[in-house]
């Protein structure tokens, strides 16, 4: 009889376990099928778009840009379409330019078809997009011809509907790292597809100059689990002064004043993927592959409170 008691315990036991098992792998299964994901706190710089956050009402109150090339939006969950998040099909689709000659939202679902076989060669100096008033500063040109879906990704080039006027930290330090992420991921899951959608953003109606991006990701197969983001990437340049509505720049006097007897400004080489910076002329970072390297002029302080580490072979 006590056998049979301890047997039946026993059993009660397992049956317990398994449904606590259970329970936690619908638990899981359901934060994946929402796309879920968990922060330590709203107050997180990094941060924005808590409850009450839509596609329509998000870019209504923009943070000012406090030293951080994007923040992250609506928790970072795209605002994607029930229905899209389940696209298999290859597509790319570009705005018409508007009566100011701007561009629009372009999307894409990035996959093996869409991505280039072959290296960029044709120039994009046959585009000028709107508010485009290039200059030097300290040697630099301040504007790139920024593709709002990357060539890497779509293999589109002089695209003037997918050419936007950016600064070159807005294209180098906050879009490209992010379409490096796509395109890593298509690489290492072939056959897969990731939805992508890149909406410049005009402070005002009539402004030439978009006051920055926001760059949205959904990985279709896994459900957002390899691939996803939303952030507003800032379309500025440290040290100048922008004029959104014409394009037109000019040298921040109050920020050089505050540079000056600090440290000094200086050109590192960025390896994106092993958070490591070079000295501009280490041999070893201009081994970087293009899709990891990144160039970054500015403070060393800006790099480590972006979490990158000073690389051993050279020691910047």
């Amino acid at each position: 009889m006590e056998k049979t008691k301890k047997r039946r315990t026993g059993i009660l036991l397992l049956l317990l376990l398994m449904l606590c098992a259970g329970c936690s792998q619908l638990d899981v299964q359901h934060a994946q099928d929402e796309g879920a994901r968990t922060f330590e706190s709203y107050d997180d710089p990094w941060f924005y778009g808590a409850e009450g956050t839509n596609e329509q009402n998000w870019s209504d109150s923009i943070p000012e840009y406090r030293g951080t090339p994007y923040i992250e939006v609506n928790r970072d969950i795209p605002f994607f379409s029930d229905a899209d998040k389940k696209r298999t099909d290859a597509f790319e689709i570009y705005s018409d330019l508007d009566e100011a000659g701007r561009c629009g939202v372009a999307y894409a679902n990035i996959c093996e078809e869409l991505m280039p076989a072959e290296e960029r060669e044709e120039s994009l100096g046959s585009v000028t997009p709107s508010g485009w008033h290039q200059k030097q500063y300290g040697g630099e040109w301040l504007y790139n011809r920024c593709h709002l879906i990357g060539f890497q990704l779509a293999g589109e080039n002089s695209n003037e509907k997918n050419l936007i006027t950016g600064t070159r930290y807005f294209n180098v330090s906050g879009m490209l790292p992010f379409e490096n992420t796509v395109a890593d991921y298509i690489d290492d899951n072939p056959g897969s597809h990731v939805l992508y959608r890149v909406t410049p953003v005009y402070e005002n109606e009539d402004d030439l100059v978009a006051l920055g991006v926001l760059m949205e990701a959904w990985s279709v197969e896994d459900n957002g689990y390899g691939c996803q983001f939303c952030v507003f990437v800032y379309n500025v340049q440290e040290g100048v002064v922008i004029n959104y509505g014409t394009g037109e720049n000019r040298e921040d006097e109050g920020a050089l004043q505050d540079a000056s007897g600090a440290e000094e400004k200086r050109t590192y080489i960025l390896n994106t993927s092993t958070k490591k910076y070079h000295e501009k002329d280490c041999a070893n970072g201009k081994r970087i592959s293009e899709r990891n390297r990144s160039v970054f002029t500015g403070f060393k302080s800006d790099l480590t409170s972006r979490g990158y580490e000073a690389a051993g072979c050279c020691n910047p």
